[in-house]
């Protein structure tokens, strides 16, 4: 009889300590495998098949110019490569699954997109015809060392064209990048459209290694990177500064800085909102918010801020260059760095904490 009258009681706690189980949340309401699948269709895959073609173009551009180098086989190669990186702002977020770090390679970013770029390593490979692009010289590789021998330091086209028909090493070299840009693109590209798009979209959980997990860690440490190297090491902000250092802008030397922020800005907004490039809504991390509470609050005050640093970004005229901006000393780029470290909080400490995922990465950055 004691134990018949005792059993009610046990049932009624165990449901209320069930009820109290993080892990049986309103974050589990969500269909975090419809998120994923919308991701991997509509915004990872296409990007990278694009980036894929539009580096196969620029390889291909590189072996006419080189072929017969020429003012007019320049700007073909000038204008191959910035149709590649502006649409490497696109990819450039997804530095996970077959992107990521791999024994001694780093990630995709990594390998691909580091600057500034050192001169004095480029010029010394185009000039004794050694160089390794396998090594841990990264900023002797990828897209901005490219643009750096097609678009030149204070150089016009006739020069760079002279300095490329006078020198089988400066053209072997550019297209031993070139090769090797593309090829660490397929490889990636093709893992995607391979095994490793049902191992994304399967991988339905919120722990560590889960796709959600990885997805949102670089989603934050992209935004963190347009904030504090896109923009914060020229302005000067990063630790250990003192003034502005204008030529530690990203695409320096095609002046083309401005223009790949905006597009990252625009690549982390349709991961918020999982949108399509060609502005159709999806599943995103705003969807994710809207089944967690206290997630209206927070979607209200993220967009709230993005609308201010949009105004912020209107203010910033489109020329000159934003090298040449910030060494005016432009009081617009101050307010958008401001803004931008503004939006931190929201998409770093608040949306971590409602969607219960931790943050993997060291940024450094004390946001």
């Amino acid at each position: 009889m004691r134990f018949l009258l005792f059993l009610p009681a046990l049932l009624t706690g165990i449901l209320l300590f069930s009820s109290c189980d993080p892990s049986s949340g309103p974050a589990d309401t969500f269909d975090r495998g419809a998120m994923l699948q919308n991701f991997a269709d509509n915004l990872i895959r296409p990007a990278f098949t694009d980036l894929q073609a539009k580096t196969t173009m620029l390889r291909t551009s590189i072996v006419a110019f080189n072929t017969e180098p020429s003012v007019i086989r320049l700007y073909d190669v000038q204008t191959a490569w910035q149709e590649a990186y502006f649409q490497w702002q696109y990819t450039n977020t997804y530095n996970f699954g077959p992107a990521a770090e791999d024994g001694l390679q780093k990630s995709l970013i990594d390998e691909v997109g580091t600057f500034p770029v050192s001169v004095a390593k480029l010029e010394a490979s185009a000039t004794s015809g050694n160089w390794s692009l396998t090594d841990s010289n990264r900023d002797a590789r990828g897209f901005l060392a490219i643009e750096y021998l097609i678009f030149g330091s204070a150089a016009t086209p006739a020069d760079i064209v002279a300095a490329f028909s006078g020198s089988s090493t400066r053209k072997d070299f550019l297209a031993a990048l070139a090769d090797n840009l593309n090829t660490r693109i397929e490889t990636v590209n093709t893992a995607w459209n391979g095994a490793y798009y049902s191992e994304f979209i399967n991988n339905k959980g919120t722990d560590v290694g889960s796709s959600t997990s990885h997805l949102y860690n670089e989603f934050v440490r992209s935004f963190e990177a347009l904030k504090n190297f896109k923009l914060g090491l020229p302005l000067g902000k990063r630790p250990g500064q003192t003034q502005a250092e204008p030529q530690l802008v990203e695409a320096f030397y095609s002046g083309q800085s401005l223009e790949c922020l905006k597009l990252h800005l625009t690549a982390i907004e349709n991961i918020w909102y999982g949108k399509k490039r060609n502005g159709q809504d999806g599943v995103g991390f705003r969807e994710y918010l809207e089944k967690v509470e206290g997630g209206t609050a927070l979607i209200s005050s993220t967009e709230s801020q993005l609308a201010a640093l949009h105004t912020a970004l209107a203010a910033i005229p489109a020329s000159p260059a934003l090298s040449e901006q910030i060494t005016a000393g432009s009081t617009p780029l101050e307010s958008l760095y401001t803004e931008i470290q503004k939006l931190t909080r929201y998409f770093k400490s608040d949306l971590s904490s409602l969607l219960g995922i931790a943050i993997t990465f060291s940024s450094g950055d004390g946001d």
